[in-house]
């Protein structure tokens, strides 16, 4: 397994770590992904292990907290072993303070995390989603205070704008909180939007991203094809609306290259996909889920190999889209190139053919 670094921290991650979103299975809201219990998530942990993931991500709102529950029988003897990753803020009751990054909140949210997990200290606590009602000097000096506490190891965000991610690191930078290393993002061959403005940002700032949903919600799995819509019974049908949405002609035109690739290589799509991702600036690691051991398995052999340039630049062609206002290609049009290097050697996706 390759470890990187994450953001600009001295804290080495692998580039795959484990998504325990499928852990528990219980409440209305983000339970539905899954129903893996103690005994099988140990079993998905042994796997990961020995295949050097040794990250595990999870958050409060995943299955009314049972996921953190299981995950921190999972991994109970262990613990040294592992990075925990949790995230807080989304609702998870129909109180005032249930929701949210209020100083009453964090420190709530931190203590119950840390007693599902089973743990001292969380490696990595992430803002789940920015709170436009809280000052983030508020956010902040509660996050620095569970620092300074031992509780927390490094703070992050996910979901953010890009304004709302400068926002948090300027005022860390004012008053000498510790500043968020990671952001955690929707990013897939069938979503780049993360591009237009949060990688830039990323590279300029250290902030590494840890990637969500890396096949599309499901859509890369190579379930999918032309003749091949989304199966009857497949969960996407009923959580869709979870995700950004994705146009039929531009997932198949992705799907068609990716099964191209595929071909050349011998892999399978869902591999292509997420090594596309390893390759791409930024990225400090990919969140991989699995209710399976095959589905697991299949995913840790995303890893070990590269796709080639010329491989790189048929899928970058087939999954590109315009660039909006302000994000247009500025290197076409006179002037403009003088203005607006590449950031860190990044240039913006190709436009579709």
């Amino acid at each position: 397994m390759e470890y990187r670094r994450l953001g600009a921290s001295g804290l080495k991650v692998p580039a795959l770590s484990f998504g325990a979103g499928t852990f528990g299975g219980r409440g209305p809201l983000f339970g539905a992904w899954g129903t893996t219990d103690a005994r099988e998530a140990r079993r998905l942990v042994d796997i990961c292990l020995d295949a050097g993931v040794t990250m595990f991500d999870t958050a409060d709102v995943y299955s009314d907290g049972a996921s953190e529950e299981v995950l921190g029988e999972a991994i109970k003897g262990r613990r040294d072993r592992v990075i925990v990753s949790t995230k807080t803020g989304l609702p998870t009751g129909d109180g005032p303070n249930d929701a949210g990054s209020s100083r009453s909140r964090l420190i709530t949210a931190c203590e119950d995390a840390l007693r599902r997990l089973g743990t001292d200290h969380i490696d990595l606590f992430q803002l789940h989603a920015f709170d436009a009602g809280t000052p983030v000097e508020e956010v902040l000096s509660t996050l620095d205070d569970l620092v300074r506490a031992g509780k927390v190891r490094y703070t992050g965000i996910s979901n953010f704008s890009g304004w709302q991610a400068m926002k948090s690191l300027a005022v860390a930078e004012r008053y000498g909180h510790p500043r968020h290393v990671a952001h955690q993002v929707h990013y897939s061959l069938v979503s780049r939007d993360y591009e237009w403005e949060l990688m830039p940002l990323g590279l300029d700032q250290g902030l590494g991203a840890l990637v969500w949903s890396p096949l599309g919600w499901g859509r890369l799995t190579g379930r999918v094809r032309r003749d091949r819509p989304l199966p009857a019974g497949s969960r996407l049908h009923d959580t869709a609306d979870y995700g950004p949405p994705v146009e039929d002609a531009h997932l198949y035109r992705v799907i068609d290259a990716l099964d191209e690739v595929a071909e050349e290589t011998g892999r399978a799509v869902p591999q292509i996909a997420i090594n596309w991702l390893l390759q791409r600036p930024t990225v400090s690691s990919v969140i991989i889920g699995a209710r399976t051991e095959e589905q697991l398995r299949q995913n840790l052999g995303a890893v070990g190999w590269t796709l080639t340039p010329d491989q790189m630049a048929r899928l970058n062609a087939a999954s590109g889209k315009a660039a909006p206002y302000p994000y247009f290609p500025y290197e076409r049009q006179e002037g403009f190139a003088r203005l607006a290097p590449p950031v860190g050697g990044l240039t913006p996706p190709p436009t579709a053919a």
